[in-house]
């Protein structure tokens, strides 16, 4: 495989992650009583924190020996640490903000703000790292953009205009944190260590908001849905690192629009009442796979 095939391939595991983590997160709901964000989040990245310091130390472990250390913390230097913090701010900005948007506009336009995040890492990571698109991939991945919103439907009506830059600085967040998950990719940063520090930043992060609003009251099958987000979002971490670890974002972001196509499928098997694609929604399904296919052969 190519390390453009590799990345494509990380990125659309990433994808279906965190739509298994967005999904949990909805079945959350319909199991209990009302849970905070701020707690949806923290099961969000303790679950990816765990898994990511299990990798870690396993990594750590068959590295004694003589084999290179570069790539782990004792060899990292003064903007592998600025870019773990940036990428930890601006991650854990995007987080908040999409799951604050979610709770106070329609999911469709909370969606489709997110959604911005691919654009933003494309220019980021031109204006910063100098990796230019060519007009013909920008065309595909602004093709995907339409296909998404299809979908998600957004009404866009001009209501709840701090929650809609919310959810769009959610979008922006997320082009940061990425454009700097490739940088630190190119500077050979161990990825499960960035899933880690961005997990541990994102935990500690939600302990003054729940202690603040108090702890929301759990059923035993809200914390198994809680756990399986988490595992989703450990998957959608270590998937997005790989991913910008083998391509730059230019060449491989359109194939970040299939967590939508992965949202609805599993929402149509698995929720009740069945959420069934109605033929926009099918369109906007052909138009992402098309855009794929084409940027896969550009």
């Amino acid at each position: 495989m190519t390390d453009r095939a590799k990345g494509i391939f990380a990125i659309t595991a990433s994808a279906f992650g965190f739509a298994l983590m967005a999904f949990f997160v909805r079945l959350c709901d319909e199991f209990g009583g009302p849970v905070s964000s701020f707690q949806k989040s923290l099961f969000r990245n303790i679950i990816a924190f765990a898994i990511a310091l299990f990798v870690y130390l396993r990594q750590g472990a068959d590295n004694e020996g003589g084999a290179s250390q570069r790539m782990f913390p004792p060899c990292m230097g003064a903007k592998a640490w600025f870019l773990l913090v940036l990428r930890s701010v601006s991650g854990g900005i995007g987080i908040f903000g999409n799951f604050y948007a979610l709770g106070k506009i329609p999911i469709g336009e909370a969606m489709t703000l997110n959604k911005t995040a691919p654009f933003f890492t494309v220019l980021f990571s031109w204006l910063f790292l100098r990796e230019k698109a060519s007009a013909r991939r920008l065309l595909w991945i602004l093709l995907a953009f339409v296909g998404a919103m299809l979908v998600m439907k957004p009404g866009f009506q001009g209501t709840a205009t701090f929650a809609t830059l919310c959810a769009l600085g959610g979008g922006l967040g997320a082009g940061i944190a990425y454009t700097c998950v490739r940088e630190l990719g190119i500077l050979k940063v161990n990825g499960a260590f960035i899933v880690l520090f961005f997990s541990a930043f994102s935990t500690l992060a939600c302990i003054p908001f729940i202690a603040w609003q108090g702890a929301d009251p759990m059923t035993f099958a809200q914390t198994l849905t809680l756990l399986g987000a988490g595992c989703g979002a450990a998957v959608g971490q270590f998937g997005v690192t790989a991913a910008y670890r083998f391509a730059p974002p230019n060449q491989i972001a359109v194939f970040d629009y299939t967590n939508v196509i992965f949202t609805s499928l599993l929402g149509f098997a698995f929720l009740s009442p069945r959420q069934v694609p109605d033929l926009l929604s099918a369109l906007g399904f052909a138009i992402i796979v098309l855009a794929a296919i084409r940027s896969r052969r550009t």
